[in-house]
């Protein structure tokens, strides 16, 4: 099984740096890291997993920013988001930042994307909520006729681009309905998530991966009834604290890749607890 971590990167962790040559050394899979441009001080949106909002979703370092740096001190090091707030972007600039994110890295560039629940933060980037899972899949379908081999044009609800020239290209060519990087989307089961998942990315980015074993059959009816190739859906349990048996459960699900939450520490903590999760490897 491949093991990634993520983090929350702030102004006052580990650097990316820093990081990034300890995972790779240590012979960790990956670094995914989360997005937040900022959070609103009056937020009427409550904290997902309940309580406080925790400091660091106020300080989190640009991801492809701080993505960009590990990138330059590694070789073989996955990078990815998770998550993107795909809504929150101009899919233009993004789906350029994407693209040279993954080519520069060599294709190793992971799309994690998400539908945001800070309904305060969106606000401020024009999003209307109830109508943010339609803008997500608009930017998506946008940002992969931007992708395609040859100049394709898009018109959608939310937005358009005229049949462009736009280099470079992610390394990884298409697959099915597919095109660009390795895209997974995050959120709860559901079938509306399902469905998504299937019409246009490449698996599931569950975070904790609670209730997989009720939940992967009906990603894989989906899946099928959308024609893909059942070899090819992905399952990646994200921010998971691990235990052996946890572990175990996945792979028995069949599960190839999970991602380790680690803490949003100065570097003697961060690693302690990679220390503490070779064991894992």
């Amino acid at each position: 099984m491949r093991i990634g971590t993520t983090i929350f990167l702030t102004d006052q962790t580990i650097t990316p740096l820093r990081l990034a040559r300890e995972l790779e050394q240590r012979g960790f899979d990956g670094l995914y890291l989360p997005e937040h441009t900022h959070i609103p001080v009056s937020r009427d949106t409550p904290y997902p997993m309940g309580g406080e909002l925790p400091p660091e979703y106020g300080r989190t370092l640009d991801p492809f920013v701080a993505l960009a740096q590990a990138a330059a001190v590694t070789e073989r090091l996955a990078l990815g988001t998770g998550i993107t707030l795909v809504a929150q972007h101009d899919p233009i600039d993004l789906a350029k930042q994407i693209a040279t994110l993954d080519h520069l890295s060599g294709g190793r560039f992971t799309l994690g994307v998400g539908y945001g629940w800070n309904v305060e933060e969106a606000a401020d980037h024009g999003v209307d909520w109830p109508a943010r899972r339609a803008l997500v899949r608009d930017r998506l379908a946008l940002m992969q006729a931007l992708w395609a081999d040859e100049p394709t044009s898009y018109q959608g609800e939310f937005g358009s681009v005229r049949a462009s020239h736009a280099h470079p290209k992610p390394a990884q060519g298409p697959r099915g309905p597919v095109t660009g990087p390795r895209t997974l989307i995050g959120g709860a089961a559901g079938p509306k998530l399902f469905a998504h998942i299937a019409e246009h990315t490449d698996g599931w980015l569950p975070i904790g991966g609670a209730g997989l074993a009720e939940s992967l059959p009906k990603l894989r009816t989906a899946w099928s009834a959308a024609n893909r190739d059942p070899n090819h859906l992905q399952i990646v349990p994200y921010a998971v604290l691990p235990t052996p048996g946890k572990l175990s459960h996945y792979a028995d699900l069949g599960i190839e890749e999970v991602v380790l939450q680690l803490p949003p520490s100065t570097e003697p903590e961060v690693l302690r607890t990679l220390d503490a999760y070779a064991k894992f490897l």
